[in-house]
């Protein structure tokens, strides 16, 4: 298929306010969204992550609360489940993906392993969102059966007989004995430039059960080459159909690890959803946006996204557009 040009970027002047972070200040964020729309019953479930900054005194720090939440407008959420750091025992979450598949809900978890600092992925299953038991979880992907130095950020996609589960990976050169030591010891490596974070995918019959070649035989987006803006980071955070093209992601880049908490959105366009052309090389396509999720409903597309305030803080907003990369919303 040819590759489609790169489209123009959407205005976001008019986008609303989804949940705001609990202060105004830097470190304090409310974002990392996840989408689905239920035509069926007409709501969105959206899954999203409460941040503060290190060392915040009288409770828990990093990426301390995720939550599912539900929405009739796809604006106004109130919350129908969340969890805790503390309660997985971990020192930081990051983002959930949410699926509804055969009549039961599958949450995936992004959180790192209190027993090897190192992110990993794992699935809750309930028959309603409101029922997610965090004592039922089962592991998906970790460090350890992907070969890499971590794990997270799922984004799962179902194609009918398939379930696509992408997720950043950290990929490291072979590290000497005091990098490694450096590498785990804030639990946190995407921090430390040791790493870079491509996407890689798995696949599964039903969403729980996953077949991934390890390390980088996984990797489906790999970050850009040297000098780019995406040469640190490539994390698909959305796919779409594309007429065109076949498919179309959406994607978090940054340069470097000092970009690891403002990365910036590109596109790709891919005709089997492992070889990946960018739309975007040569700059972001939304540079104010993070965590970016898409979907279609009521003959729009919502576009959900983390967004850096002026005070530093970040907030979780969505724009209701016509058309989204120059693409009108399927029916």
């Amino acid at each position: 298929m040819p590759h489609p040009a790169p489209p123009a970027a959407p205005d976001l002047t008019g986008s609303h306010l989804v949940r705001a972070p609990e202060r105004p200040e830097p470190g304090y964020w409310a974002g990392c969204p996840s989408v689905r729309y239920e035509p069926d019953r007409d709501r969105f479930l959206l899954t999203y992550r409460e941040r503060r900054p290190r060392g915040t005194a009288g409770g828990p720090d990093r990426g301390w609360r995720c939550a599912v939440a539900e929405s009739t407008d796809g604006i106004e959420f109130h919350d129908l489940w969340s969890v805790r750091s503390d309660e997985l025992r971990t020192p930081s979450m990051e983002r959930l993906a949410l699926l509804r598949r055969d009549g039961e809900y599958l949450l995936h978890l992004s959180y790192v392993d209190p027993a090897d600092n190192r992110w990993r992925i794992d699935a809750l299953r309930a028959r309603r969102p409101e029922d997610f038991d965090l004592a039922t979880r089962t592991p998906v992907l970790t460090a350890e059966n992907t070969g890499t130095e971590g794990v997270k950020d799922p984004y799962l996609l179902d194609t009918g007989d398939t379930v696509h589960l992408f997720s950043t990976v950290s990929r490291a050169r072979p590290l000497t004995p005091a990098e490694r030591d450096r590498a785990h010891a804030t639990a946190d490596i995407h921090t430390t430039g040791l790493t870079v974070q491509p996407t890689a995918r798995a696949q599964s019959p039903d969403g729980r059960h996953f077949t991934t070649a390890p390390g980088r035989a996984a990797e489906t987006l790999d970050v850009g080459p040297p000098g780019a803006w995406d040469a640190y980071e490539s994390r698909i955070t959305a796919i779409v159909p594309h007429p065109r093209a076949g498919w179309l992601a959406l994607y978090d880049g940054s340069a470097d690890a000092t970009g690891n908490y403002e990365e910036r959105c590109g596109l790709a366009t891919s005709p089997d959803l492992h070889h990946w052309h960018r739309l975007t090389p040569d700059t972001p396509w939304l540079p104010t946006a993070r965590y970016a999720d898409l979907v279609a409903a009521r003959g729009h597309w919502y576009l959900y996204y983390e967004h850096t305030r002026p005070d530093g803080a970040h907030e979780l907003r969505t724009a209701i557009l016509d058309t989204i990369a120059d693409l009108p919303p399927t029916p």
